[in-house]
């Protein structure tokens, strides 16, 4: 079923039970919707767009911040036939400039935050665009934009635009996160966006009774993939403007939510802001809090066995995907099998999964190789780039370009990124398996391990290491407590800094070599594929 149809049915089902909440802590205000105001909300912006000359299979834009307004345009564009083209909110006006140019859209829609991002470069961007909407305070709109409820007050939001779309039709474009160079624009269809929907409600069960906490940019695959397996039954969601332990904690227990999707970073937050009695757990309602899961970056064991036994009741899983797979879901734990907590799981529904060699043949149990996916999530190409296509794509296999392995019981294990990789002497080391050990130490926040080039050895361990706040920490006692380690996987190098993380977690790498070495950095790597 087309998700703009899926849509279509809560409104008839579920006409006034809410669909989504806004809160913002840093204002205290709070903003809700029907189902019934969210289809028309959407329609309303997709009779607009069809309106103003928007076909299907045109690109629309939408660079926002997570707010009440976001999924309704995002499914106004794809009740149009046209393809939704999130754009991550942390970019710079080269980065919209550069995403712009791939996709070619028709239509730009931004938020207040983003004017003078694009002002720097419109004249660029007015080649495509032909019709700019702007989402915010009225008084806040540029003249060279039209407001969003302006242009869509002349349409009807009772119907929704006359397309026949397809399962197999195109449905949006989605940027990588680039940690390993320029974003590249992930194709997919709408039965990738289907697929997403059924994939996490049969790994969580969600029913119209729970209430999912989305808290990580609606831009990224993850966090809306999540939220799908709850929009799939007319559960409740709530948008979370700003991060902290207290509103987390504070939105769980007054929406009453009972599904929060973590990343690492926020975890670790929470875990610390109750060991240092910055929150009190007894403040709160939290037994309707059913599950915790976590997804789009390795997750440390030691910090899943630290949430379970603050929250010993909470079910836990572990989600593993990529933008390229449609989000999470081809890989998970299950919430059965927190006796596997360290392993990313198993191939999720429908999904299937092979650790390959350079050549593309299995590798035995327990041995390393790339992690390949095979299912109906897996994108249709990089758009406008077959040879990028060429590389990832093998037969309908996704390679991940991540290292993992199996064990004996079909658990698969993530090792590291295969670029992430250090050759150090001759000896692969990878650097995750470095980072988990040191999460280990009581003040460590986190960690991030780089190579860096080295003439004799070829690449060096170091560290950048962010201690927990107020904790004094120094070199001595992080080589002391590294001698557990094999000699050759302990770090060469120790500087305590920050560790830069994107929107979805990830660590920052290539911005930390760049800080850390800045000498171009061979690429040793390609030996891999």
């Amino acid at each position: 079923m087309i998700i703009t149809e899926i849509l279509a049915r809560n409104s008839r089902l579920f006409s006034s039970r809410t669909a989504l909440i806004e809160r913002c802590p840093v204002d205290n205000t709070r903003r809700s919707i029907s189902w019934k105001q969210f289809q028309h909300q959407a329609n309303q912006l997709g009779n607009a767009l069809s309106g103003s000359g928007i076909e299907k299979g045109d690109r629309v834009v939408i660079l926002m911040t997570n707010c009440l307004e976001w999924l309704p345009v995002y499914f106004g564009v794809l009740s149009t036939g046209a393809l939704a083209v999130p754009l991550n909110f942390r970019f710079e006006s080269d980065k919209i400039e550069l995403c712009t140019g791939i996709a070619e859209p028709k239509a730009f829609i931004f938020g207040p935050e983003f004017i003078q991002r694009i002002e720097a470069v419109k004249s660029s961007l007015d080649q495509h665009v032909e019709q700019w909407i702007f989402c915010g305070l009225p008084s806040d709109c540029p003249d060279w934009a039209i407001h969003l409820d302006a242009f869509g007050k002349p349409f009807s939001g009772k119907q929704t635009p006359q397309v026949s779309i397809e399962l197999l039709d195109d449905a949006a474009l989605y940027f990588t996160s680039g940690t390993t160079g320029d974003p590249k624009a992930v194709l997919l269809t709408h039965r990738n966006l289907e697929h997403a929907c059924y994939v996490e409600n049969n790994h969580h069960g969600q029913t119209t009774d729970d209430v999912f906490l989305c808290i990580p940019p609606l831009y990224h695959t993850g966090a809306k993939m999540h939220w799908m397996g709850s929009f799939l039954v007319g559960g409740t969601g709530v948008l979370l403007k700003g991060v902290s332990p207290k509103w987390i904690l504070e939105a769980v227990s007054e929406e009453k939510a009972t599904i929060v999707w973590l990343l690492v970073p926020w975890a670790h937050d929470i875990l610390i802001a109750i060991e240092n009695n910055d929150v009190e757990l007894d403040h709160y309602e939290l037994d309707q809090w059913r599950l915790m899961h976590i997804g789009a970056q390795p997750v440390p064991q030691v910090l899943v066995e630290k949430w379970q036994q603050v929250f010993p009741l909470q079910a836990y899983d572990t989600n593993y995907g990529l933008t390229e797979s449609t989000g999470p879901g081809c890989v998970h734990l299950g919430v059965a099998n927190n006796h596997k907590v360290g392993a990313i799981g198993l191939p999720g529904f429908d999904w299937e999964a092979k650790i390959v060699d350079k050549t593309g043949e299995c590798m035995p149990l327990n041995e390393s190789g790339e992690l390949v996916v095979k299912g109906p999530g897996v994108m249709k190409a990089y758009y406008k780039n077959p040879e990028a296509t060429r590389k990832t794509l093998k037969n309908g296999w996704l390679l991940t370009g991540d290292v993992a392995r199996f064990d004996r019981h079909g658990f698969i294990w993530l090792v590291d990124r295969v670029k992430d990789m250090i050759i150090y002497g001759g000896e692969n080391i990878f650097p995750v398996e470095i980072e988990n050990f040191f999460m280990t130490h009581d003040r460590i926040k986190d960690i991030a391990v780089i190579g860096l080039p080295d003439e004799r050895l070829g690449e060096i361990p170091v560290g950048i290491i962010c201690p927990k706040p107020g904790a004094d920490l120094t070199e001595q006692e992080i080589i002391d407590f590294q001698k557990e380690l094999p000699r050759y996987k302990q770090l060469r190098k120790i500087f305590f800094g920050d560790v830069p993380r994107n929107p979805t977690g990830k660590i920052e790498k290539p911005k930390l070599r760049r800080v850390y070495a800045p000498d171009k950095r061979k690429d040793i790597h390609k030996l891999l594929r």
